[in-house]
């Protein structure tokens, strides 16, 4: 957030001693705002990760592997990664929340697309359209609803948008595999349009109009890492452990069928599990991460190594992978908003450009996760892959221990 920028009226209210922040009609629709966005991320995160609920039934159905179907994912991710930090330059002049109606509406048209699909080419076509939409939402959402709000509540707002990730996994993706399960695939993305239209209209009607704010061009924002060495450091960390996460979380469903023997229905509940599991830590995480954010990280790190070694071990035990997804879910869920608020931290002037470059790293290794751990599947079996998994996270777990180190010893130097 901009602490220089002038204060919006919304926030002058909200700020007066005579008018409390909680209780003036200015504040109660800054916070339907930052809801419109908390849906608008539950509405992308569902549309991008839903065919890790499906998988099986679209490859099926379209006659591909199950490799090739976690293509759907791949490509997504390509689209959301390379293209955003252009998008967002380009568009830096673009009132916020036009530009968040636009990208509601190419995820609507989308869906609907993917629906009716007749072939897989298609189909991926579709969805590569789609991520271009998805990336530029990650890179401005969470500044627009820290701008919706007093800047002493900023933290929240974010901390608030960043449940929808753990929404989509409690009840979306669930949702969307009871939907196939019952109705098929293509109605669940049907469903999926209907749900972003409805998105679309609730963004207009109650997020303001949002001037863009620090806006760096193109040529500028590929050099912010070079020059800025902690946001380096966190990008880094953010495509090993992106890379290990959704490499092996693109296949969970095919690998509890096979070690597990689990149902559809049973997948419902252990996905939902995982959901529940992301909301305790994103809620957790918002209260740890203002304190002891790098400590937070670390342990959310360690949860998600341990997560997958356990399953390979012992995810064929009955109650294991009811537990290991819960433990998985809370990992993942405090991983993210830390690695939000690390960006944060390391680029408070050029937040909206750096996260435009952290959701590039995100999405990219998103896709490159999913494209490896296809292959994994296709030649070395289900299992592979969480043990790639495995080893990427673990990865990510030792940068950050050193960047601690480092910054203990630079600590201990200046004095």
């Amino acid at each position: 957030m901009d602490k220089n920028a002038p204060t919006s009226e919304n926030e002058k209210t909200a700020e007066s001693p005579a008018a409390p922040e909680e209780r003036t009609p200015a504040a109660l629709r800054a916070w339907l705002g930052v809801a419109a966005i908390t849906a608008s991320l539950f509405a992308f995160l569902t549309t991008e990760l839903m065919p890790v609920g499906i998988l099986t039934p679209v490859s099926t159905s379209l006659g591909v592997s199950v490799g090739v179907a976690g293509l759907m994912v791949t490509v997504y991710g390509i689209s959301a990664g390379l293209g955003v930090p252009f998008i967002v330059a380009w568009t830096r002049r673009v009132n916020r929340r036009v530009l968040l109606s636009a990208l509601l509406a190419v995820l609507a048209a989308g869906n609907l697309v993917t629906a009716v699909s007749p072939n897989f080419p298609l189909l991926l076509a579709t969805r590569l359209a789609m991520g271009f939409a998805n990336g530029v939402f990650w890179a401005i959402g969470v500044s627009m609803a820290m701008r919706l709000v007093p800047e002493r509540h900023a933290n929240r707002a974010a901390a608030v948008v960043m449940s929808g990730i753990s929404i989509a996994a409690v009840a979306g993706m669930p949702l969307g595999t009871l939907l196939e399960d019952l109705t098929g695939w293509r109605t669940t993305f049907l469903i999926w349009s209907g749900l972003s239209a409805l998105v679309l209209l609730t963004v207009a009607a109650v997020i303001p109009s949002l001037p863009s704010r620090n806006a760096v061009p193109v040529r500028e924002v590929f050099l912010l890492p070079v020059r800025n060495v902690p946001l380096r450091t966190v990008m880094v960390t953010v495509v090993l452990f992106v890379l290990g996460h959704f490499g092996a979380y693109t296949f969970v469903r095919p690998f509890l069928e096979g070690d597990a023997n689990a149902s559809p229905a049973a997948i419902t509940g252990l996905l939902m599990a995982y959901g529940i599991g992301g909301a305790v830590g994103n809620f957790v995480a918002g209260h740890t991460a203002t304190r002891h954010l790098r400590a937070t990280f670390v342990t959310a790190c360690s949860g998600l190594v341990a997560s997958l070694l356990l399953l390979l071990a012992i995810g064929h035990w009955t109650a294991a992978p009811v537990v290991l997804l819960v433990l998985w879910g809370v990992s993942f869920g405090a991983w993210q908003l830390c690695q939000v608020n690390m960006t944060l931290a390391a680029a408070p002037d050029t937040f909206e450009a750096a996260m435009s470059l952290n959701t590039m790293a995100y999405n990219t290794s998103i896709a490159v996760g999913a494209l490896f751990g296809g292959l994994f599947a296709d030649h070395l079996g289900v299992r592979s892959v969480l043990w790639f998994g495995a080893a990427l996270t673990a990865a990510s777990l030792l940068v950050t221990l050193a960047g601690v180190r480092r910054g203990r010893s630079a600590s201990a130097d200046a004095r």
